[in-house]
């Protein structure tokens, strides 16, 4: 049975913002943190909170209901405590005021999360993790997995069993809000995980596992995408969210990776009967899902400019 998401968003960019100026990346170099300090990082953590208030309200304008932020919004996070921050008051109000808007809000923080690590690696992942927990706990948002925080379990250290084991035991160390927001996704690559060698993981401490259809395509393990979606949905205590693209070798250039995302979207998601909503993991970002849905979005020579350079990434 084809069926579509209830909703669809995007991740982290939207380009006709970001020619304007308006983004949620502003960062620095370690250097440069550590001659401006607190006041510098308080600066660009402040102006990326308000830029995100304009990009959801953007979002919502424009029929977004579910929208990836940037894990990125606070420039060297893991040196300080937000609430140490001198402009704290006012990054604390907009984020309240963030979290007061109807949209549906996930992370996905990087691949250095890995929760099945050891030693300084495990300690920069709980001390990442924790501080994805926090910033919805800022904006007010009740502690579930209907906020995702989204990580991949990371490398199999030689033992795929063994290392599953130790992120179960490790998920123990995180604080119960960060828990309850807390899933895991499938992996693109055969020696890594698909959503059959993650299920052991739901049962063992009850994550949600998140289906990406292009992962699964290229290591689906034995199962077909219809088994592998519904096993992964059946993990879920509230409506998934599930990660869709299309391959750029196949659709845009043959010579690509494997690995690559399509700049833009080309076929339509089989929820098979079931509501979900879907991350479109696309280059062209909100431009991409407008066209999926059928708009064709103005595209003025600022935004033209960006697009080349996504491309060329």
């Amino acid at each position: 049975m084809m069926s579509s998401p209830v909703n669809m968003g995007y991740a982290c960019i939207n380009l006709s913002l970001q020619a304007q100026k308006i983004t949620t990346n502003r960062g620095m170099i370690k250097k440069t943190f550590l001659e401006r300090g607190l006041a510098y990082a308080s600066e660009l953590a402040l102006k990326n909170v308000q830029d995100l208030l304009t990009i959801v309200d953007w979002n919502l304008q424009h029929g977004f209901r579910l929208f990836r932020i940037s894990s990125d919004l606070f420039p060297w996070a893991s040196e300080y405590r937000i609430m140490n921050l001198p402009d704290f008051p006012a990054i604390r109000a907009t984020l309240e005021e963030i979290g007061r808007r109807p949209i549906r809000l996930t992370t996905h923080p990087g691949p250095f999360n890995q929760l099945a690590g050891q030693g300084k690696v495990l300690d920069n992942t709980l001390i990442d993790l924790e501080y994805q927990s926090e910033l919805f706990d800022l904006m007010g948002l009740k502690p579930s997995h209907w906020n995702k925080i989204n990580i991949h379990v990371g490398g199999t250290y030689g033992d795929k069993a063994a290392s599953l084991a130790r992120f179960a035991q490790n998920f123990k160390l995180l604080s119960e809000n960060l828990r309850a927001r807390l899933t895991v996704e499938n992996d693109d690559r055969q020696n890594l995980y698909s959503v059959a060698d993650l299920r052991p993981l739901h049962e063992a401490v009850g994550i949600p596992i998140v289906f990406d259809y292009f992962h699964h395509s290229l290591n689906p393990g034995s199962q077909t995408e219809e088994e592998a979606f519904l096993m992964a949905y059946n993990t879920w205590d509230v409506r998934p969210v599930f990660h869709y693209s299309d391959s750029r070798q196949n659709r845009e250039n043959p010579s690509a990776r494997r690995e690559a995302h399509a700049d833009w979207l080309y076929s339509t998601v089989n929820t098979y009967g079931k509501e979900v909503d879907i991350v479109f993991e696309s280059k062209m970002k909100e431009l991409a899902v407008m066209r999926l849905r059928g708009e064709e979005p103005a595209i003025p020579p600022a935004v033209q400019k960006l697009m080349k350079l996504q491309q060329s990434e």
